[in-house]
């Protein structure tokens, strides 16, 4: 069954599906800008349908390093795959783009992140952990998440969007893009 989360108002706000994404290598699509923009209108042949987007920002690398600086957004979708699926049609998408998966926090041409999947909690699965373990310490993920959802709360800790970006680590630097 496909969740409809249109009108948040009447929805618990633990229930979004969210997708984190993230690019900072150009691909053959283009810019990291062009292929999360190519990533986007791939996602509803893989039933992925994209509710609401953010704007995008720029991010500094995390951790910081001398990796050229990411292009980052989220997404409230819906569909009516499982959550194991649904990360699985995301890599798949990803390796359409030329993702290749190497060491952590290397550079790539696309990520797309389960960030959250209707407030479903897996801490057991090593390929699967919802919600995303690292969310609420990374402003390149919030920030873009309040713009759409600023009513969300995190399905673990209970906390809004504003008291995990008030709890942010320092250094982090997010910009949102013209």
């Amino acid at each position: 069954m496909i969740r409809k989360f249109v009108n948040t108002k009447n929805v618990n706000s633990c229930d979004f599906v969210i997708v984190g994404m993230g690019a900072n290598l150009a691909s053959d699509v283009g810019s990291p800008l062009q292929t999360l923009t190519a990533a986007l209108a791939a996602m509803p042949a893989a039933g992925i349908n994209i509710i609401r987007r953010s704007p995008w920002y720029r991010s500094q690398p995390l951790p910081v390093s001398d990796q050229d600086w990411f292009v980052n957004g989220v997404a409230i979708v819906e569909t009516a795959l499982t959550a194991p699926a649904l990360l699985a049609a995301l890599h798949g998408i990803e390796a359409r783009f030329g993702r290749r998966r190497s060491v952590a926090n290397a550079a790539r041409v696309v990520d797309l992140d389960l960030l959250a999947y209707q407030g479903l909690q897996v801490r057991d699965d090593p390929a699967l952990c919802l919600p995303h373990p690292r969310l609420h310490e990374r402003a390149f993920v919030l920030l873009p998440l309040a713009d759409i959802a600023p009513e969300w709360c995190h399905p673990v800790s209970g906390l809004s969007i504003a008291a995990m970006c008030a709890a942010l680590p320092g250094g982090q630097i997010v910009e949102r893009m013209p």
